[in-house]
C-alpha cells in the first residue's frame, strides 16, 4: 500500500510540474495573448494630451520584452513591464518599472465584452491605491473604459 501511495504522489507531482511548464509564457506572450498589444486611448479620435486623448502603447520590443509607451502630447515616457499574468477571472495583471517615477506600479485590467479595457486597481509596492476596485480611489469615479486604437 505505501508503494502505491509513494507512486500516486509521483505521478501527481510529475503531472503538476508538467502543468505548471505549460502555462509558463513570457511577458510578451501573455500581452498577446490577452490582446493588450498596441495603442489604446480614451478616444483614439483625438491627438495626445493630457486629458481624453493621452495614448498608452504596448509595444514588443527586441528581446521579446514588452514597452508601456505613454504619450501626453506635450510629453512621453517609456517603461518597462516586467511581469504579465492572467488570473482565474481574466484579469490581466501588469507589474510596470516607471523610471520616471523611480517606482514599480501594478494594475489590472479587464476586458470588456465591447472590446474595451477597464483598469480595476492600480497601486505602488506599498499597497498605496490610485484605483480599487475599478474606482478611482481619490473620487469614487468608475474607472474609464480604454479604446484600442487602430
Amino acid at each position: 500500500m505505501n508503494g502505491h501511495v509513494s507512486r500516486l504522489a509521483l505521478a501527481v507531482l510529475f503531472s503538476l510540474t508538467l502543468t505548471l511548464n505549460a502555462s509558463a509564457e513570457t511577458v510578451a506572450q501573455t500581452a498577446r495573448q490577452w490582446g493588450l498589444i498596441g495603442p489604446w486611448s480614451l478616444d483614439c479620435s483625438l491627438p495626445p494630451d493630457r486629458n481624453k486623448g493621452t495614448v498608452l502603447a504596448y509595444e514588443i520590443a527586441p528581446g521579446d520584452r514588452v514597452v508601456h509607451r505613454r504619450n501626453f502630447g506635450d510629453t512621453t515616457d517609456e517603461s518597462e513591464v516586467v511581469t504579465a499574468e492572467v488570473s482565474g477571472d481574466g484579469m490581466l495583471n501588469l507589474r510596470v518599472f516607471f523610471p520616471s517615477l523611480k517606482q514599480t506600479r501594478e494594475f489590472g485590467f479587464i476586458m470588456q465584452p465591447d472590446g474595451t479595457m477597464r483598469a480595476m486597481y492600480n497601486r505602488n509596492r506599498k499597497d498605496e491605491y490610485t484605483i480599487r476596485d475599478g474606482k478611482f480611489t481619490a473620487n469614487g469615479n468608475p474607472t474609464p473604459s480604454q479604446h484600442k486604437c487602430r
